[in-house]
């Protein structure tokens, strides 16, 4: 071995010691360093500056604009100290994604420069708003928009940049972002829970809804990904024939990680640690290459935020590894989807989960309260919610034997179906005498815990899983919040109308205990067409729910209606989450989006086809057609006529396969001419759905025939067998 080759390898050794060492500490020293936590505002902020941003997070008080500067000047010694060089107001528009405009720290004066981050930059800033999907809020010329700091959400930094996590509002207060009517629906739910839990607990004072994000993705290697413009582009493979071995063997799930993808994890961990992000679960999926990352409980607009920074961060980290993140719901036709499993809970302050039953009457009482609100709440929007899981990418997923069903239903097991119906059964008429020892019996027989009596019925869109509720239709690109605000505003309803129902009863004269069952019972008969123990998958099950009256979802230009039916428009206003006009202008952006997003897919699976798969083809057909002319000139016409037969025949079937699919082609450019022509933007989306799509199933199906055919060698794109296994 040469010196230099030896010294090099020295040097490497020395490195890779230095980095497992810097990257293998716990992960108790270095978590949440990257985090303006509350350790970092004791040391950087004054007493009456830190006070204040903990009133505002933990009271929800309104932050004294006089304190910003101070706050602004403790946040920013941390963060220059900790190599940042710019800060930026990071934020969610309608895009599914973040957005960020980096300002330098740097200032001016006549004795040189400084850095400089004051009160005002840090409350308010204002980036173009014109230039993001509003629906209509805002015109091209009408550009000012404004981002508010969320205090809620601490200060982090990524990529030495201060990242201050804001709302964003038109000139005129509209919400353009995820976020504004997210917190909206989390106050109006802490409001309603806090009128139910105070009739059990008094010592309560807040109660706050708890989420945990299951991400599912896929990896792809980047040069793979790299030579298929539609993954490029799309995020998702609009042809390819399905790889020989798949998922059919179920032996991915859970089987041993790849190094090279263990690798990734460790890194992006390792980053999501400094971010304060709690991350606990890694593992592979069902389908090859896909895997799931899982952080611990957390409040849920954190959890929001934390997610999204996560697949940012992901992205990056998975480049320096040369692979590709993708977290489309459907990119590999033949295999599972991938979705965001949404755990969610409420919790006191006082640290008591208000969905896990308890051992006495009084907290069984309490849970009782809550669960049936949550019942009533998805029965009544069972429509609405699973509508706001749709998006052109999601419903290539929903409706699988891979994912949930387009149909609501909940799931609440064995033990805990059997209390309901007991309770359901229980007749509380005035001619009938019922004691008070016999209604605590019955819920002195619910079990303390359900999490070993609750088993795990994966086809369920909305699970009960023993002390939390598991919604499972979310898809795995989209923000959570996106969802999650009608959640908890339908609940929020629920528990408000809940205790109201109790208030008249009480103020009839009937015992609390007797009434607050009523009402339970009264909820779990309005919302039993909800509950479902069987297979979702089930042809009896899909015939079964339309007999209970329960909507499926048949196409996202549909789904999207359910936005702005009356019903849908009462709930935003009256828990005051998103007006009228704020309604309309998001259903226009889901309309847009997906017109937008179909119009890209058809593009590219238009250039696929005319230019990449028919002339392969072709090509491929002409070396056949020259290898029979030549067998006929060597041995003769009739003496090759049964060896040729099926050269023929195969060169006949290619023949047609590329006339279909260029006649497939011309037909959809012609749908997508006369579709583009609509100006309303809900109709000009039906359009899409209804002539334009069909004919991309239609060419993929005749061009991943093409790919069985056509000489491998000649094969323009990476194939399914390829893309679906990393190397080791």
């Amino acid at each position: 071995m040469s010196s230099f080759r030896k010294r090099a390898l020295d040097e490497f050794s020395q490195h890779r010691a230095q980095r497992f060492y810097k990257e293998n500490r716990p992960v108790s020293e270095f978590f949440a360093q990257n985090v303006f936590d509350q350790a970092k505002m004791r040391k950087y902020l004054s007493a009456e500056s830190y006070e204040a941003v903990q009133a505002s997070i933990n009271d929800g008080k309104k932050l004294n604009r006089n304190l910003a500067n101070q706050i602004a000047s403790g946040m920013r010694s941390w963060a220059v100290e900790m190599g940042c060089t710019h800060y930026t107001h990071w934020f969610q528009p309608l895009t599914d994604s973040a957005a960020e405009k980096h300002e330098s720290f740097i200032g001016k004066t006549k004795g040189g420069i400084f850095e400089h981050f004051d009160g005002k930059a840090l409350v308010q800033q204002e980036p173009d708003a014109s230039s993001f999907p509003n629906g209509g809020l805002r015109n091209t010329f009408e550009a000012r928009g404004y981002t508010a700091w969320d205090p809620t959400s601490p200060a982090f930094i990524m990529n030495q940049t201060l990242c201050i996590p804001t709302i964003f509002v038109s000139y005129t207060g509209e919400s353009l972002d995820m976020k504004v009517p997210y917190l909206k629906s989390l106050e109006s739910l802490q409001k309603a829970a806090m009128g139910v839990v105070s009739m059990f607990d008094k010592s309560a004072k807040r109660v706050d809804a708890m989420l945990g994000v299951e991400q599912e993705y896929f990896l792809v290697d980047e040069s793979l990904f790299l030579a298929r413009p539609d993954l490029q582009a799309c995020d998702r493979t609009l042809l390819g024939h399905t790889s020989a071995k798949d998922q059919q063997l179920e032996d991915h799930y859970f089987g041993a990680i790849p190094p090279r993808v263990n690798a990734f994890m460790k890194d992006f961990e390792t980053e999501a640690y400094k971010l304060g992000i709690l991350l606990k679960t890694r593992h592979n999926e069902v389908a090859p290459n896909q895997f799931e990352c899982a952080p611990l409980f957390e409040e849920s607009n954190l959890a929001i935020d934390h997610n999204l920074i996560l697949m940012i961060m992901m992205r990056d980290i998975a480049a320096k590894h040369n692979l590709k993140v993708i977290f489309h719901e459907k990119p590999f036709n033949g295999v599972n989807g991938s979705g965001k499993h949404c755990n969610w809970s409420l919790i006191t302050n006082n640290g008591i989960n208000i969905l896990k039953p308890g051992k006495t009457p009084n907290k069984n009482f309490l849970f009782l309260s809550v669960l049936s609100s949550v019942l009533r709440a998805v029965y009544e929007h069972h429509y609405l919610l699973m509508a706001s899981t749709m998006s052109l990418s999601n419903s290539y997923r929903l409706g699988g034997n891979e994912a949930p069903p387009a149909v609501m239903s909940i799931f609440a097991g064995s033990t805990l179906t059997k209390l309901l119906k007991s309770l359901e059964n229980l007749n509380f008429d005035e001619n009938v005498t019922a004691t008070t020892k016999d209604k605590l019996d019955i819920i002195d027989s619910l079990p303390e815990i359900l999490l070993d009596n609750t088993d795990r019925n994966r086809t369920s869109p909305f699970a009960f899983t023993g002390n939390r509720f598991e919604f499972r239709a979310v898809g795995s690109s989209c923000n959570i919040a996106s969802t999650m605000f009608i959640l908890n505003s339908a609940v929020a309803q629920q528990l408000t109308r809940f205790k109201k129902l109790v208030e008249e009863l009480i103020a009839k004269g009937v015992d609390k205990h007797e009434a607050i069952i009523k009402v339970v019972r009264q909820y779990i008969i309005e919302s039993k067409n909800i509950m479902f123990e069987g297979n979702g998958y089930s042809k009896e099950w899909q015939e079964e729910a339309k007999k209970r009256g329960l909507k499926s979802i048949v196409n996202p230009p549909e789904a999207f209606k359910a936005f702005v039916e009356e019903k849908s428009m009462e709930l935003f206003s009256e828990e005051n989450v998103l007006t009228k006009r704020e309604t309309e202008a998001r259903f226009e952006v889901m309309n847009e989006s997906y017109v937008k997003k179909l119009q890209i897919e058809a593009r590219v699976l238009g250039d696929l086809t005319i230019n990449h798969v028919i002339p392969t083809a072709i090509k491929f057909q002409n070396t056949l057609i020259d290898n029979v002319i030549g067998l006929q000139k060597v041995f003769g016409e009739e003496k090759v006529k049964d060896m040729s037969k099926s050269q023929i025949e195969l060169i006949e079937k290619m023949s047609y396969y590329i006339e279909s699919i260029r006649q497939n082609a011309h037909d959809m450019i012609e749908a997508r001419k006369v579709a583009n022509v609509i100006e309303d933007i809900a109709e000009k989306a039906e359009a899409y759905c209804k002539t334009v799509a069909p004919y991309m199933d239609k060419i993929r199906r005749k061009a991943d025939k093409l790919e069985m055919l056509v000489d491998d060698e000649l094969w323009p794109l990476p194939k399914y067998r390829e893309l679906l296994y990393l190397d080791n």
